[in-house]
């Protein structure tokens, strides 16, 4: 396991954007169906000790992810993300918007953009596969959004959800 993985965050409020990208030690087609498969998803898409509880799922241009982030006493925080598009194993972008449990959303959003790359593999590695880098731009409507996106945590959450991931694929690796 490789410890010197790249993780940067960064927001910028003169353009109401925030910047992600994290290295994780797996296979390119791995990350992808972690971030695109609903039953990987929701293994690690919430900081613990929420949980992340899908209710819709449908990965294709023109499909949603309508889900709730679960509090431990059961509040349920929900979420829709409307795909825009998406390019195999490269790239996917979605429209994000908070809303209520039946799925009216409360504007304003926030468009994100995934982007998947793949290094060589390391010559120490001795299963031959390379480091997956996901670069993730989130840029919200406002700077109500982002302000509020910021006030709740969501660096902090983030970080903790990001390395969930890294932890999970360890076990998932192909």
């Amino acid at each position: 396991m490789n410890s010197n993985l790249l993780f940067n965050f960064k927001v910028d409020k003169s353009t109401n954007t925030v910047l992600v990208e994290k290295e994780f030690d797996a296979e390119l087609s791995l990350v992808w169906d972690a971030f695109t498969k609903k039953e990987i998803l929701d293994q690690w898409w919430a900081p613990k000790p929420f949980e992340s509880k899908t209710k819709v799922m449908e990965f294709k241009v023109g499909g949603r992810r309508f889900y709730a982030m679960v509090s431990p006493e059961g509040q349920e925080n929900w979420q829709l993300q409307q795909y825009t598009s998406i390019t195999p194993k490269t790239n996917f972008k979605y429209f994000s918007v908070f809303a209520d449990k039946d799925e009216n959303p409360h504007l304003p959003g926030s468009n994100w953009d995934f982007n998947f790359s793949e290094q060589n593999a390391r010559p120490n590695d001795p299963v031959g596969r390379g480091i997956t880098t996901v670069s993730i731009t989130i840029h919200n409507e406002s700077q109500e959004r982002l302000q509020k996106m910021i006030e709740m945590g969501f660096k902090e959450g983030f970080t903790v959800t990001l390395n969930e991931l890294a932890s999970l694929l360890k076990t998932l690796k192909r």
